[in-house]
């Protein structure tokens, strides 16, 4: 296990869950998030952001969180490695307004300063994303699956 992904739905806890694998294991960390968002919750380019996956994905070793759904298929072809937090969507949302309601004002430790949490309706609305196809393409790279995602994730943080 070099090269570790982490993906699920928002509030599916992959932050926590890839900074706790990151401090068991040594892999140096990378929350997407904190490296896409620019302050003021400014979009990175398409362009600018596929040079950075590019370069992320040549380390040798990492743990990466995140959704992004257009470089998916780039880092599930990279890492050896895919946690697939699939938890209910009622569980997400509750964590998802607890996050905004911790980090009113400033921002998370995952994300970059500059892009206070935030809550809008259409985040609400989202669904989750639908990265089994992805998932499943990968058979053999998947270490957790939807059954065991919660179980998993809660032996972690132990």
């Amino acid at each position: 296990m070099r090269k570790v992904l982490v993906i699920g739905s928002g509030g599916a806890g992959k932050s926590t869950f890839a900074a706790t694998l990151s401090r068991r294991t040594g892999l140096p960390l990378i929350h997407l998030d904190s490296l896409y968002w620019r302050p003021g919750w400014i979009e990175t380019s398409a362009a600018e952001w596929d040079q950075t996956i590019e370069h992320l994905l040549g380390r040798d070793t990492w743990i990466m969180d995140g959704n992004f759904g257009r470089t998916l298929e780039r880092r599930l072809a990279a890492c050896d490695t895919v946690i697939f937090l699939d938890l209910p969507r009622l569980l997400c949302l509750q964590r998802i307004i607890r996050r905004r309601l911790q980090f009113h004002g400033r921002s998370r430790p995952d994300m970059r300063e500059g892009c206070p949490e935030r809550l809008s309706w259409e985040y609400i609305q989202w669904p989750a994303p639908s990265h089994t196809r992805g998932v499943l393409a990968h058979p053999s790279k998947v270490w957790l699956g939807v059954e065991l995602g919660y179980c998993a994730f809660s032996m972690c943080l132990r």
